[in-house]
């Protein structure tokens, strides 16, 4: 009898995601420098302008909000990157699953080592920036539906600009205008946290604009790798 051992397409996804993770470990400069950026922005802040604690109260939404959205843009260019030099990327597009599918196992796996991370790290920034206690769940809840937003349209403009030698001021020009709808919503859900209104609303709008993402950009991320390898 003939065994079949070509992998589920389920098994394909969850083998380019655990080769990516792997390769993000190994890669430990990859992995960590978003994260000393992000830290690094959020710390240094008040040294470069004032400590005072109110001050800082006031922006420390949009410090949190902008140093992630930075530190994210800064991870991009090594999304696709070093599966074109070595070729995989190529094999990925010859392969028989749906690609879209393929690359949002990379997108997921670029968000768990870049947003997610990032995510978790913000409690010790809003400390330092004295962010009112009002605020945490809202921040929590908005970079953890805002950081995959970022990780799905920044792959776009990656998959976009892998062919390039020296794309990343380009994808930092693709990517920053699409951006500013995440950074509204994100920060204002904060904003009127900590204003004591309800913020539910620019949740919910953060939550369309994920399953819009999610439901889209694969398919423009696999049309723009195809567009891409063929010039």
């Amino acid at each position: 009898m003939e065994i079949n051992s070509k992998p589920s397409l389920w098994q394909s996804c969850v083998m380019v995601l655990k080769r990516d993770l792997r390769l993000a470990l190994r890669n430990q400069s990859d992995l960590v420098n978003p994260l000393i950026f992000f830290v690094m922005v959020a710390t240094l802040f008040p040294l470069g302008v004032t400590p005072d604690k109110e001050f800082l109260s006031q922006i420390a939404t949009g410090i949190i909000w902008v140093a992630a959205l930075l530190a994210t843009l800064l991870s991009l260019d090594a999304m696709f990157r070093s599966d074109y030099d070595d070729g995989s990327l190529e094999q990925l597009l010859l392969s028989p699953y749906p690609l879209y599918l393929l690359v949002l196992a990379k997108v997921t796996s670029h968000w768990i080592v870049s947003g997610l991370l990032l995510t978790l790290l913000f409690p010790l920034l809003a400390i330092v920036l004295f962010l009112p206690w009002e605020g945490y769940p809202a921040m929590l809840a908005s970079l953890l539906l805002g950081t995959p937003l970022l990780s799905l349209i920044g792959a776009i403009g990656a998959a976009l600009t892998v062919g390039l030698k020296k794309g990343g001021v380009l994808l930092s020009l693709l990517i920053l205008p699409l951006y500013i709808p995440v950074l509204i919503f994100g920060t204002g859900a904060v904003g009127a946290a900590i204003n004591g209104t309800p913020y539910i609303g620019h949740l919910l709008w953060l939550g369309v604009f994920l399953v819009m993402a999610i439901t889209l950009a694969p398919f423009a991320i696999a049309a723009a790798l195809r567009v891409s390898i063929a010039g």
